[in-house]
């Protein structure tokens, strides 16, 4: 047997000392976690399986962006200054484009927590994430909903658009369906 580390291990070697292995703290909880497949370690699992478009939709995914364009039905109903921050969006009756679906989901879902990833991922979000990265081609967005939203060009007439695309793929697949 070869008694020389393997690349493989020395990561590992490194996250365990960072997190005090060798005076024997945290090491069986460290060694666990630095060895777990990465979507259990990543608050909303593995990036590559949320961007799949072709998750099964429901009846409810098009309800969703149906609510979501009911609440921004007018200017005086849209936050232009998203910042992820929905409570104060709730209390001014004023939502941004991610509170406006936030707060559809949780209507039609009867909840919506945005850190637990079937919530924040469900399939009428990541249409409306689609439809911005179309509509945004060639800009790097952090956030595409809140990022979008806040564009010093982006109007209420393109948040409703960006939401009829997305409305129009849902139907369309569930009339596939």
């Amino acid at each position: 047997m070869d008694n020389r580390l393997s690349r493989s291990t020395l990561p590992l070697l490194f996250v365990c000392f960072l997190a005090g292995c060798a005076t024997g703290q945290g090491s069986t909880q460290v060694a666990a976690e630095a060895t777990a497949p990465a979507q259990s370690r990543d608050k909303f699992g593995d990036p590559a399986q949320y961007e799949v478009r072709d998750l099964p939709v429901t009846v409810q995914d098009l309800q969703t962006l149906e609510r979501a364009a009911a609440l921004l039905g007018s200017e005086s109903a849209w936050n232009r200054n998203d910042d992820r921050q929905c409570a104060d969006d709730e209390a001014m009756e004023k939502r941004s484009l991610f509170c406006a679906l936030q707060r559809a989901s949780a209507d039609v879902y009867g909840s919506h927590d945005p850190y637990k990833i079937a919530d924040h991922r469900r399939v009428a979000l990541q249409e409306v994430r689609f439809a911005v990265e179309e509509a945004t081609r060639g800009r790097e967005l952090n956030h595409r909903l809140m990022d979008f939203n806040n564009l010093p060009d982006t109007t209420l007439a393109d948040i409703k658009h960006v939401l009829a695309q997305a409305t129009t793929r849902v139907r369309a697949r569930l009339s596939a369906n």
